[in-house]
């Protein structure tokens, strides 16, 4: 029967380089590199700004930190074996360790995993929310999180951020708590940022090219201290029976409760 137990598993994605089927028809704003790390505060520069630079850095092999609705979370392109790297480089990461990614809608995981009705009720259910589905990938994809692996797990955070910024990238985007590997995560960029070796997010010119060159951060998007919560529920529906991997903010009775108790042991 199924099992309900605490893990630390995260999922990843991988995706193809010189392949951009995934994104056909999507038009990325040409992307400036003026070699300094950049800090962006959602509140004041807005929605639309902040989606656009940070598109522009994602489709250019960026990383990016920002906000999701559960902690900061380190971004890049989840299909990019390059980008993807950066991530696990910054974090200090066991690349046997998989990533999993944040997308815009259920339409987005159909391109690259298989949806099974459990999961398609789970999302229902919800997503947008701290819940992360584990999903067998499709054929063909290949690189970045997907690298090696037959899995990927995929998030749709419930803040407007997220959203919309996967939905403007055309692909998913990495999702991983952006803090080096083993430490505690943090609340606020700057505390985010002292972790990773930055006293003074807010630095001159001269200062921001040699953070970006320490960190490997090409953007922030700062929307102050996020609230604790949580972390997102993990569910793998890769085998006949659905296996929790993470209890998290949505409780294991409201999975089962919905799935139905016969998988619960």
């Amino acid at each position: 029967m199924a099992r309900c137990f605490t893990c630390c598993h995260l999922e990843s994605i991988n995706v193809h380089d010189n392949t951009q089927w995934y994104r056909q028809g999507v038009e990325f704003p040409e992307a400036v590199d003026n070699g300094r790390m950049e800090v962006l505060n959602l509140k004041k520069q807005g929605m639309a700004a902040c989606v656009k630079n940070a598109v522009k850095e994602l489709a250019a092999g960026g990383v990016i930190i920002y906000p999701t609705d559960t902690l900061y979370g380190l971004g890049a392109d989840a299909l990019s074996d390059k980008a993807v790297g950066k991530v696990y480089k910054i974090k200090g990461r066991d690349e046997r360790k998989p990533i999993h990614a944040i997308v815009a809608d259920i339409k987005m995981i159909e391109k690259y995993a298989e949806v099974p009705d459990m999961a398609r009720m789970l999302a229902k259910e919800f997503l947008p929310g701290p819940l992360t589905l584990i999903l067998k990938k499709k054929a063909g994809i290949k690189t970045g999180i997907a690298k090696g692996v037959s899995k990927i797990g995929f998030r749709i955070p419930n803040n407007q951020f997220c959203p919309a910024l996967a939905k403007k990238f055309g692909g998913p985007i990495t999702t991983t708590s952006a803090n080096k590997s083993g430490r505690k995560t943090e609340r606020t960029v700057k505390a985010v940022l002292e972790q990773l070796g930055v006293n003074n997010p807010y630095a001159s010119v001269l200062q921001k090219t040699a953070i970006r060159k320490k960190t490997g951060i090409d953007l922030v998007i700062d929307t102050g201290e996020l609230p604790e919560r949580q972390p997102s529920t993990v569910v793998d529906l890769c085998g006949k029976e659905p296996v929790i991997l993470r209890e998290g903010a949505i409780s294991a009775s409201e999975i089962w409760n919905l799935l139905g108790t016969e998988f619960q042991d």
